[in-house]
């Protein structure tokens, strides 16, 4: 799902050092959804910080041309891969769209905004995957206008099972720059956390819904 070993570190150490993702298994995070987690990542952090923002833009072009050579079109997902998905389709001169969450209310209703048209080849950038529901509703309304969608790369995934099962349905390749795992090996040798947390980050991996009813009280 990641690239090479090198890359994914050097950005989970990244993602760290910034706070874009935080690690606190005693003291919870409360997620939109109402569960408890002991992370919270919020990759649009990343728009602040030059350097990073640079090598995150390099990373998901190396990893496209190595893939895919040159889409036609690349798409971001709205609200955290837009800015993700214009810089990279601004280094590559390729034209770029976005899908929204849900169409318009008003006006022409448009669900996705920018020109997309059926036959082309398409790229779609993310900055975060957790169950991949959102995202998949990206995808799917892409195809229905007749995009041919090449694959889907994100800056970080959880690594839920339940994401990588939904990708696998949808027949659609999902590429991280880099992940959960490495996130908490790198974690540990930095210092972020001890065993005794990530054994808990760990825990929550496995069922979150049963971690966060573990928690609810802290």
């Amino acid at each position: 799902m990641n690239n090479n070993d090198q890359s994914t570190l050097a950005l989970a150490g990244f993602l760290l050092q910034i706070k874009a993702i935080k690690l606190n298994p005693t003291k919870p995070f409360t997620w939109a959804s109402g569960l408890k987690s002991p992370i919270y990542c919020d990759n649009r952090i990343t728009l602040s910080y030059p350097k990073i923002r640079t090598h995150i833009r390099q990373e998901f072009v190396r990893l496209i041309l190595e893939k895919y050579e040159k889409p036609d079109l690349i798409a971001g997902v709205a609200t955290g891969g837009i800015a993700q998905g214009a810089l990279v389709a601004q280094e590559l001169g390729l034209p770029f769209a976005y899908v929204r969450s849900e169409k318009k209310s008003h006006g022409l209703t448009n669900l996705i905004e920018g020109v997309v048209e059926a036959g082309q080849s398409v790229v779609v950038i993310e900055d975060l995957i957790s169950t991949g529901g959102s995202s998949l509703k990206a995808i799917e309304a892409l195809r229905e206008k007749g995009a041919i969608v090449k694959g889907m790369m994100a800056i970080f995934t959880y690594g839920m099972q339940s994401s990588a099962e939904a990708f696998r349905s949808a027949a659609c390749e999902l590429t991280t720059l880099t992940d959960f795992e490495t996130l908490l090996a790198k974690a540990i040798d930095e210092n972020y956390i001890n065993e005794q947390e990530q054994a808990s980050l760990i825990e929550w991996k496995q069922d979150p819904k049963a971690w966060s009813d573990k928690h609810l009280n802290l």
